[in-house]
């Protein structure tokens, strides 16, 4: 089972966001392992998970897992639009030796509470015996999970662990504070809270650039203030921000996002890398 601090992987990419870069992958994690983070989800919202066809998505989880070589925690993410690709997904990360697998709520289509169960159940037993957490994040799927739903999953996945939570604010948090299950704070502003509530980690995106700033919050975190950070990086888009900083501290990972996301513009590219000389929370390479 998943413990302690997870970055919410990048996912380099070449040829303007169609392809993977697969040389970029191994010395991408090994930045992350010596940032001190205990393991990765890779594939989630950072990740551009939904955006990457089936099989980019399924080469990536088993590089992910080749690089990381039991040195750090891998969770995949397998959430899609539909429930064949999400079991499809789900199997192979679980095939390819992954730690986890977790899975989001559809989007688009507002799920009742049977079709959900439904579907999380399929993802989850195709996982099986692999560690199976739900992914709630209703702010991209469009809806919450229900707590009545988790209920039942329980009762229909026996592999069904825990979940990373990333809704705000702590009262759209809290309910999901479930005894028995492992909780895993997204947010960052809300790391504190949720560790002292009984949480038995994070998932943060500013991981995926920072993972120095997430593995002292989870290990310190009545002394993290990640506030400042988070602030400097959304006020551009996140996967190509954290790129261009991921870069610039010394990984050969290309700006290349898979579209409609979007590139930063020059004017953009030279505020974040003003910010970096001159603010960065960790020291240059």
């Amino acid at each position: 089972m998943l413990r302690g601090a997870l970055a919410a992987a990048l996912t380099p990419l070449k040829d303007a966001g169609e392809a993977l870069d697969e040389a970029a992958i191994p010395p991408y994690v090994d930045f992350l392992a010596a940032g001190g983070v205990d393991g990765l989800l890779a594939l989630g919202t950072t990740g551009e998970g939904f955006l990457l066809p089936v099989e980019q998505r399924r080469r990536a989880a088993q590089l992910f897992v080749e690089a990381a070589d039991a040195r750090l925690q891998v969770a995949v993410h397998c959430g899609a639009q539909s429930t064949w690709d999400t079991v499809e997904l789900s199997a192979h990360a679980a095939d390819a030796g992954a730690d986890a697998v977790a899975v989001m709520a559809p989007p688009y289509f507002p799920l009742d509470d049977a079709a959900l169960l439904a579907h999380l159940a399929a993802a989850a037993r195709a996982a099986a015996p692999t560690p199976f957490y739900v992914y709630e994040f209703a702010a991209r799927s469009g809806y919450a999970v229900p707590v009545s739903v988790l209920a039942q999953l329980r009762d229909a996945a026996p592999n069904f662990r825990g979940l990373k939570v990333s809704d705000t604010p702590w009262e759209r948090f809290a309910p999901y504070l479930l005894e028995g299950l492992d909780i895993f704070v997204g947010p960052e502003a809300l790391i504190p809270q949720g560790l002292a509530a009984g949480a038995a980690g994070a998932v943060s995106a500013l991981g995926s650039a920072f993972p120095e700033l997430i593995a002292n919050a989870v290990k310190d975190p009545a002394t993290a203030d990640l506030g400042p950070v988070r602030v400097a990086i959304e006020r551009f888009p996140l996967q190509a921000a954290a790129k261009l900083v991921v870069a610039r501290r010394g990984v050969p990972v290309g700006p290349d996002v898979r579209r409609p996301l979007r590139l930063l513009t020059e004017a953009e590219q030279a505020e974040l890398e003003t910010w970096l000389e001159s603010s960065s929370p960790v020291p240059a390479p």
